[in-house]
């Protein structure tokens, strides 16, 4: 979850470290650090916590280097403490490394390199990296192979092959001053060409300021970048042809336009993206008394849909949430039996296997770790077997050019733009409307639903971005001064029945997120057995009460907590005379179908999470312990 980046070209690197770790700061902000090589000489900088603290130590180097790697540090070995920041180096100082990842032998590495009198200043797993590169380019001719066009670059090679767990990483040595080494295994990390300059970074927000040709590495690859070239090799030492590609998205994306906070920006930005996703997949010339016509293109292969008789997704976090949706959507619409897994589970306790299975992997980055590893866990598990027990591996993703798109078989593009904002709200979105289209899609394959069915509920679809642009226009005022009531309050809980039971838990954990608001989401119906008797009148309850077939029941469940004491607060279609005299505040939104309401009651919730902790004055795009991708285990 940690952010790298590097340059090597004719500019002086320093400050395109920088900003390329600003733009990666939502990976990391514990501690951070940069080395650069010049005149035969490596400096490195360390400092803990944000960024601004870096800035304030490089400005007391003269140092004109035109090649270094940067590094922002999420913890996961060693406290965050300035000893434990990256770079690390090796005894002479003379070769850096950053790593984003988890290098889980590096106990027995570790008392390897001690016993042959190598000495450690961190906690950390990274810092026997550069020890072993060390190590091997001490003995560099001995050690390199035939061919190989650099003995550094060998020396990485041997190293990497010596690691394991999942991790990349990116290398200086002042001894090789116009080479940068990176290598990647199971984290993400891309490499960016510009006119006589060379990036490489842990996610694309760093590079694009400066180029839109990108590289991804896979697995179990490496690459040299020098003034003149990027070299592509295996971990055999073969080199590789591959060529970059080029993304379709600009700096701008990236910049928070004059809103306070990138999850503000992102939170106005959902209608466009509903809108685009919309644009992108629903079939505006379709007619339901057409046969040959479809409501929905997503563009899947028949043999992944093709007599599906389960399905079962795999997600974390947010993405499990929009998962709980589908399920409700795959089984409701299509009716294909579903299960929804956290992927952190299934890889340890998977599900028995069945045929005609569809598998779906949900993450908005296309990186994070747990689910990678179960789809792959999946794949490894059906390979070879019978024709209906064979992986169909579906990814569902804001991110095409992600690990997972090379993982699975295909995947939906949700297409919302890149995401800064630890805390997901627009890529939320976006794969719930990525499930309305593929549900649809189903449910028209296996006429489960009549044409007619299908055209109102497209119908309503195309009518949310509109709907979500009034939630936003006349509620971001009100939420903003309703959010001033609840500075000292300690504890929340959501309500939500139905399709809107996700939506309760998606609101509990955005406020849980940036507010650090203890905050818990439960089906209304479960609110006697068990959590009423947290109610009193210092606990508020949110209740999610959409016109639909659970609408009086959710009523009936708040009026159980307002018995209790409780503040009510209930989010329900405007102008509801019933439930203004129920809810004590009101977040109201525009009259739509029950099926259709994920997409439009989250808005609030997001606004109210957003609000109460821009009040506090809290670090709303960064929240503490929190990182954008969860790239490790």
């Amino acid at each position: 979850m940690c952010g790298i980046v590097g340059y090597i070209g004719t500019r002086p690197a320093t400050e395109i470290l920088l900003s390329g770790l600003e733009s990666l700061e939502y990976r990391g902000y514990d501690s951070a650090g940069v080395a650069l090589v010049e005149s035969g000489k490596l400096h490195y900088v360390r400092a803990k916590g944000k960024l601004h603290n870096l800035r304030t130590k490089l400005e007391m180097l003269p140092v004109t280097a035109q090649i270094g790697i940067g590094h922002t540090r999420w913890a996961t070995h060693g406290k965050p403490e300035e000893h434990n920041a990256h770079p690390h180096v090796d005894m002479a100082g003379r070769v850096a490394v950053v790593q984003n990842g988890i290098i889980e032998n590096y106990r027995e590495l570790r008392a390897e390199l001690k016993a042959r009198g190598h000495e450690f200043s961190s906690d950390t797993d990274t810092e026997v990296i550069p020890h072993l590169i060390a190590s091997y380019l001490a003995n560099a001719e001995e050690n390199a192979t035939s061919g190989s066009p650099s003995f550094f670059l060998d020396a990485v090679r041997k190293a990497v092959q010596r690691l394991e767990g999942a991790f990349a990483i990116a290398v200086l040595c002042a001894d090789y001053p116009d080479e940068l080494i990176v290598a990647r295994e199971q984290a993400p990390l891309v490499l960016g060409f510009g006119p006589g300059e060379f990036f490489c970074a842990s996610d694309t927000p760093a590079i694009v300021p400066h180029t839109r040709a990108v590289l991804t590495l896979a697995n179990g690859e490496l690459a040299r970048l020098t003034p003149l070239s990027v070299e592509v090799y295996n971990l055999a030492g073969d080199r590789l042809k591959k060529a970059p590609r080029t993304l379709d998205w600009n700096p701008i994306q990236v910049e928070k336009q004059g809103y306070r906070h990138f999850m503000l920006k992102e939170i106005y930005e959902q209608p466009g993206v509903v809108r685009t996703c919309l644009e992108a997949y629903l079939n505006s010339d379709w007619q339901p008394d057409d046969p040959a016509s479809r409501p929905v293109d997503l563009g899947l292969p028949v043999a992944l849909l093709d007599n599906l008789e389960h399905v079962q997704i795999l997600a974390c976090g947010t993405s499990w949430h929009a998962s709980l949706v589908g399920k409700y959507l795959l089984e409701q619409l299509a009716g294909i039996p579903t299960v929804v897994q956290y992927a952190s589970e299934a890889r340890y306790a998977p599900t028995p296997l069945t045929p005609n299975t569809l598998t779906i992997g949900v993450t908005q980055s296309g990186e994070t770790a747990d689910t990678l590893a179960a789809l792959d866990l999946e794949r490894e598990r059906r390979r070879d077997l019978a024709p209906t027990l064979q992986a169909r591996l579906l990814g569902i993703t804001n991110r095409p050019e992600s690990s997972l798109a090379q993982l699975v078989d295909t995947i939906i593009d949700t297409r919302a733009g890149i995401e800064i904002g630890v805390a997901a709200t627009k890529t939320f979105v976006a794969q719930l409307v990525g499930f309305y289209c593929l549900a649809l899609d189903l449910a028209w394959q296996r006429q489960a639903l009549s044409g007619d069915r299908i055209a109102r509920i497209l119908a309503g679809l195309r009518h949310l971005p509109g709907q979500i642009e009034l939630v936003l226009e006349c509620q971001e005022r009100y939420i903003e001064d309703f959010a001033h009531g609840f500075n000292k309050t300690q504890d929340f809980i959501f309500l939500g029945r139905g399709i809107n039971f996700p939506i309760a838990l998606e609101g509990a954990l955005k406020l849980k997120e940036i507010s650090y608001i203890h905050a818990e989401g439960y089906p209304a119906g479960e609110m006697k057995h068990g959590p009423i008797a947290l109610l009193d009148e210092r606990v508020p309850v949110v209740a999610i009460a959409m016109p639909g077939v659970v609408y009086e029941k959710v009523l009936s469940n708040a009026q159980e907590a307002k018995a209790r004491d409780a503040r009510l607060i209930g989010v329900t279609v405007a102008n509801d005379s019933h439930a203004a005299e129920i809810f004590d505040d009101l977040l109201p939104v525009p009259e739509l179908e029950e099926l259709l309401s994920p997409i439009l009651t989250v808005v609030p919730l997001q606004l109210l999470a957003y609000h109460i902790a821009a009040r506090r004055g809290l670090d709303v795009d960064q929240p503490r312990n929190l990182a954008k991708s969860v790239t490790v285990e």
